[in-house]
């Protein structure tokens, strides 16, 4: 049998059959401290899909990070048909800094498709846009909430592509919220060059959470063994459907205060349901939370000091009650049936 050419990456071979980390160079910081975008590319000895997985488009979105470690360590990617390109810090800027955002203060998830000759933010999208999502026929994208807020596992994807919707399903987690693509967007500009993205979102910023990170790696093992880059065996479906969602509004703070919650991601509401309180520093009074759409809980605050008008809660709709309880408990108690990792694996 002929051996598959090698992959060229920033004009660097990597082999079929190998893999290996390539630094692509980004920037100079101003103590001359040179910075690359690192992507480890696993190159199969079989035909098959170029797929990427980046995390840390923002900076302070760790728990992608994590989630591409544990991946790199599975023992299935041993057996890739394809290639499979993963980028577990796209932001390094913000990254080091602990930020959402890149040094020019721009947001490197409205930058995109980026120009060589652009801003530092717009520079580093070209080079991540040229260099690997062009190159690949489907992306997986990891983000956890902001500072101070926390999501539960969703999938987002655009309602008018058949196809992201069938692999958002495959990925399993509890919710898969529909949202419009925003202008700067790495969804938008890959599928303007034909590649699809699913947008993973799930725990805080800055924060470890286990059941998202187990999520986040189920998911994107199924996804890959679905478009046939990794081998079938091995790799179990998601035990319930997720829930599709495709309305979602904010339950705001009525005043400013420390916040009591009494509910959490995940949690079923109803229309009027009491879901916090916010009382004063005095103990002078307390105001009632109460939500204004029925659904499920896919993202809420942590903080328990709160200014009038916070976004609380983050209530997408459901046609079931019962079903949306169901998934969640399924994820669950599949993940919870799955080895723990050892202290020294999770670090």
């Amino acid at each position: 049998m002929k051996s598959r050419a090698p992959f060229t990456i920033a004009g660097v071979e990597v082999a079929a059959g190998t893999r290996k980390t390539v630094n692509i160079p980004v920037s100079t910081l101003s103590d001359h401290t040179p910075v690359t975008l690192s992507a480890h590319v696993i190159h199969g000895r079989k035909d098959g899909p170029v797929v990427f997985v980046s995390a840390g488009i923002h900076g302070d979105e760790v728990i992608g990070v994590e989630i591409v470690r544990r991946m790199l360590r599975t023992g299935t990617l041993k057996n890739v048909a394809g290639t499979l390109i993963v980028v577990p810090i796209v932001n390094t800027f913000g990254f080091l800094n602990h930020s959402r955002y890149l040094p020019d203060r721009r947001d490197l998830n409205r930058c995109f498709p980026g120009s060589p000759h652009g801003s530092l933010a717009s520079r580093l999208a070209y080079i991540f846009m040229s260099e690997v999502v062009e190159r690949c026929s489907l992306g997986i994208d990891l983000h956890s909430a902001a500072i101070h807020r926390t999501n539960l596992p969703q999938v987002r994807v655009s309602g008018k592509n058949p196809e992201t919707m069938r692999l958002a399903g495959i990925f399993g987690a509890p919710v898969i919220l529909t949202s419009a693509l925003r202008d700067g967007s790495l969804r938008l500009e890959a599928k303007k060059k034909g590649v699809d993205v699913l947008l993973y979102e799930a725990g805080e910023g800055m924060r470890f959470d286990e059941m998202s990170v187990r999520a986040g790696l189920a998911g994107i093992l199924r996804v890959l063994k679905d478009v046939g880059l990794l081998p079938k065996a091995g790799i179990a479906a998601a035990k319930a459907r997720p829930m599709v969602c495709s309305d979602s509004h904010w339950v705001r703070a009525p005043a400013g205060g420390l916040l009591r919650m009494f509910k959490a991601e995940g949690d079923v509401v109803a229309l009027d349901d009491l879901v916090a309180a916010i009382s004063d520093p005095f103990g002078g009074g307390e105001v009632e939370v109460r939500t204004g759409h029925a659904g499920i809980i896919v993202g809420r605050a942590v903080m328990p000091i709160v200014h009038e008008g916070d976004a609380l809660f983050h209530v997408a709709a459901v046609k079931s009650a019962g079903a949306a309880e169901a998934a969640v408990g399924d994820l669950a108690a599949q993940l919870e049936e799955a080895p723990l990792f050892d202290e020294d694996e999770i670090i």
